[in-house]
C-alpha cells in the first residue's frame, strides 16, 4: 500500500486566531506573517492505494467553492481547484476515488468535495463513485451547528451527502467500508466527534498496531501544534483539546505511528519524539510524500 501528500488550495489565516492564546513573541519563531498578520496555511489530503483494495482519500481541504468575496475574507489563495490538480498529478482522477473520509466537516476540511465556485451555479459534489465516511456524533453537529461554529460549515453540504445516497456514518473503531486497515478514534476537544483515521501497518511479525500513520486533522494541524499547550482560537474547547492530544501523542509515540499534517505549509508527514524535558516534537520530517510505502 502507498500513501501520497495531495495539496489543495492555500490559505492564509490571522496568527493569533491559528496559534490561541500564545503570544506572537513565541508562535512568530515557528510562522511568518504577512502585512495582515496572517500566516500560510495548506489544505492537504492523503491518498492512500489500495487500502482494503480501494483508492481512497482522507478529506478534500477548502476547494474553490467560495465565491470571489468570501475567497477574499478566509484567505484562499487560488481561484481553481488545485486538489483536482494534484489528484491528476498523482495519476488519479477524483472519479477514481472509491472512499473519501473526512475527519469533520469544516469547510478548510470538505470544500474541497464541492465543484469551483461559478456565477449561478448551485453547489454540486465531486466524487461521484465514492462513499463519503463521516463520524455520527460530528454529523449530527454539521446538521445542527453551534452558533460559535456555524460560520465553519457549508450549509448546503449535508443535503448534497445524503442525496447522493453515498453517506456512510461511523460509530465506532472500524467500518464496514474499510474493515480493520482503518482504526477510528474520535476527539471533542476542536469540534465534538471529529474523527482521527489511523492506516494500522502490519510488521513483520503480521500483527497490526505499530508503525502506521495517523492523520491528524485538526487536532494537530502541523508540526507547532505538536506542542500540548498551543491550541487555535478555533478551538471549542483547549483544555480538552489538551488531554486529548497529551493521550494521543503518547499513543502514537509508544507504537511508533507517524502523524500526517493536514495544516503545515512545510512538512506533510513526521516521526514523533520527546526530549529530556518530556516535551513533545517531531523528528524525520517529510515535505511531500509520493508512492510512500506502508506495510498493510
Amino acid at each position: 500500500m502507498k500513501l501520497w501528500s495531495i495539496l489543495g488550495n492555500s490559505q492564509k489565516l490571522d496568527g493569533g486566531a491559528m496559534f490561541g492564546n500564545a503570544p506572537k513573541a513565541l508562535w512568530g519563531r515557528w510562522a511568518a506573517t504577512d502585512q495582515d498578520n496572517r500566516v500560510d496555511l495548506a489544505c492537504r489530503a492523503m491518498l492512500a492505494n489500495p487500502l482494503d483494495g480501494k483508492t481512497v482519500l482522507f478529506e478534500t481541504g477548502i476547494g474553490a467553492f467560495f465565491d470571489p468575496r468570501m475567497r477574499e475574507r478566509y484567505g484562499v489563495q487560488e481561484d481553481r481547484h488545485v486538489l483536482i490538480e494534484s489528484l491528476r498529478a498523482a495519476g488519479f482522477g477524483h472519479e477514481d476515488i472509491d472512499v473519501v473520509v473526512l475527519s469533520h466537516l469544516h469547510f478548510d476540511h470538505a470544500g474541497g468535495l464541492l465543484a469551483p465556485w461559478a456565477e449561478d451555479r448551485k453547489p454540486e459534489l465531486l466524487f461521484p463513485n465514492a462513499i463519503y465516511l463521516i463520524g455520527a456524533e460530528h454529523w449530527a453537529r454539521a446538521r445542527d451547528p453551534h452558533p460559535r461554529d456555524r460560520a465553519s460549515f457549508i450549509p448546503e453540504l449535508p443535503g448534497l451527502l445524503e442525496a447522493s445516497g453515498r453517506l456512510r456514518l461511523v460509530t465506532g473503531e472500524y467500518s464496514d467500508v474499510l474493515g480493520e486497515s482503518v482504526r477510528f478514534s474520535f476527539s471533542d476537544g476542536h469540534t465534538p466527534g471529529l474523527m482521527l483515521s489511523e492506516i494500522l501497518a502490519r510488521p513483520g511479525n503480521g500483527e497490526p498496531g505499530h508503525g502506521g500513520v495517523v492523520f491528524c486533522a485538526d487536532l494537530i494541524p502541523g508540526r507547532s501544534w505538536v506542542h500540548v499547550p498551543i491550541t487555535m482560537g478555533y478551538d471549542r474547547f483547549a483544555e480538552l483539546l489538551i488531554d486529548e492530544k497529551c493521550v494521543f501523542l503518547e499513543d502514537k509515540l509508544a507504537r511508533n505511528v507517524r502523524l500526517f499534517f493536514t495544516h503545515d505549509p512545510q512538512c506533510a508527514l513526521a516521526g514523533i519524539a520527546r526530549d529530556e524535558k518530556g516535551r513533545f516534537g517531531t523528528v524525520d520530517e517529510m515535505a511531500d510524500v509520493a508512492a510512500y510505502g506502508l506495510p498493510c
